[in-house]
């Protein structure tokens, strides 16, 4: 056995019946030295392989990459507050049209009630005056109608008379009479 491995362990006892505790070792070497040296032998592998220029690499690219979307992002943003800008004054400008809108149909509606008005009340004007003009009219009628009836009352109350009075030879001599006095 020239070739053996010297291999120790190192045992602890505790002096009341307890648990005893057994580290390993190997050439020497306890766990924690073996895992150091295991760890130092894969980062060796590692940097030989160029693994972390690999890494570094591929993280300076995520990087560009998410700069190229961060610039994107702000042109992105540029471009939504000059939209929202350009809307933002679109209803600004919108809001007057529509108070402009507003202000003419008022001034459109007062001049129709104005003119509504002036026309109401030259009808009523044109009425009254139609209405006084038939009333003249058949006060005219009325008065005209009265002096005809008077008329014709007084005819007859002139004829009763004439004849009540008069006779025949009544009548002869005031012919005569008139007769006369044309001759004359």
């Amino acid at each position: 056995m020239a070739n053996a491995v010297e291999t120790t362990a190192i045992v602890e006892h505790e002096a009341a019946g307890g648990e005893h505790h057994v580290e390993p070792s190997a050439l020497g070497l306890g766990p924690g030295a073996w895992v150091a040296l295991s760890m130092a032998i894969f980062l060796a592998i590692l940097v030989s392989k160029k693994v972390p220029g690999a890494i570094v690499g591929g993280l300076d690219k995520q990087i560009d990459a998410i700069r190229k979307q961060l610039n994107e992002a702000k042109v992105l943003r540029a471009e939504a507050e000059k939209l929202r800008a350009e809307y933002a004054a679109k209803i600004a400008n919108a809001e007057k049209d529509a108070a402009s809108m507003v202000e003419h149909a008022k001034t459109e509606a007062a001049a129709i009630i104005a003119k509504a008005e002036a026309d109401a009340a030259t009808t009523i004007v044109r009425r009254e005056k139609m209405a006084s003009d038939k009333i003249a009219a058949a006060e005219r009628a009325a008065v005209d109608d009265l002096r005809a009836k008077a008329a014709e009352a007084a005819t007859a109350a002139a004829r009763g008379l004439i004849a009540k009075n008069h006779s025949a030879g009544a009548d002869k001599a005031l012919v005569d009479g008139a007769i006369a006095g044309l001759v004359n």
